[in-house]
């Protein structure tokens, strides 16, 4: 099996997951999810160095923590997490919520509050350089929550610091809660941005794992160069038609029929 054959094959098992544990748990959030199952493959499959009891492990912040599940099961995909813990999600008394914990295994920050996580990953890359580690810090973004002012002041920060250690990945599939995020606070070219305030930028298929990884895997961590961001371009839903681009899938869960479908099409796609 080629690796892109072995990435492509990790995010459509994620995606699967997805919808298996969303539908048992009756909850929502499940494009937001679907949509870094792509982003999550490539990191875990390929990128991310050491386990959950690594001390030099490289550090990963979900800052989008709405779409936690897509974490998880990333995590039991590659033997970061017990599927039984994966099975509990949302469950009564379990450690695996809606929103990542840093009691669950393999969870190093908790997260859910949008804007927040790219100080706690700069935090970590700056821990790292003091501490004379070679491990990085990943944190995922969602592009609606770049509307949140105490992002860029992390942004100011880690260029200020040259933080090469720092990648942070942009989950750009152009929607949030409540609208389409043109619509709502109008950022784009994204990009242009993170350049403005001395960051390296990069853009890539984030619907493509092996593109992914080939970018991330050729970022220079080491030297002091600039922090890193990749914008994925990504698809809110992907993989589910019916889910698509579909604000209401925000926070929707699925009821019989629409499970069904849903399996169903992830099915014929694998």
């Amino acid at each position: 099996m080629t690796r892109e054959e072995s990435l492509s094959g990790l995010a459509g098992r994620i995606r699967r997951a997805v919808i298996e544990r969303a539908y048992a748990a009756h909850v929502g959030h499940i494009g937001s999810a679907l949509s870094i199952a792509d982003i999550v493959a490539a990191l875990y499959g390929e990128v991310v160095n050491g386990m959950p009891d690594d001390r030099d492990r490289d550090r990963f912040v979900l800052s989008k923590g709405h779409a936690a599940l897509a974490l998880y099961a990333a995590l039991a995909e590659t033997g970061r997490l017990d599927r039984a813990l994966l099975d509990q999600y949302c469950s009564d008394g379990t450690v695996v919520g809606v929103h990542p914990e840093h009691l669950a295994p393999g969870i190093d920050f908790s997260t859910g509050s949008l804007g927040q996580g790219l100080s706690l990953g700069t935090g970590a890359a700056l821990a790292a350089r003091l501490d004379g580690s070679a491990r990085r810090s990943f944190v995922v973004l969602s592009d609606a929550e770049c509307n949140e002012g105490s992002l860029w002041e992390a942004v100011m920060f880690a260029a200020h610091h040259k933080l090469a250690n720092l990648i942070a990945i942009v989950d750009l599939n152009g929607q949030q809660a409540f609208g389409y995020t043109k619509d709502v606070l109008d950022l784009s070219p994204v990009g242009d941005r993170f350049r403005a305030f001395g960051w390296d930028v990069h853009e890539a298929d984030g619907t493509d794992p092996d593109e992914l990884a080939q970018v991330i895997n050729g970022l220079d961590t080491t030297s002091g160069a600039p922090p890193h961001v990749v914008i994925a371009k990504t698809v809110f839903g992907r993989g589910v038609s019916f889910m698509e681009s579909t604000i209401d899938w925000h926070y929707w869960p699925l009821n019989d029929e629409q499970y069904a479908q849903a399996l169903a099409e992830l099915e014929a796609a694998s």
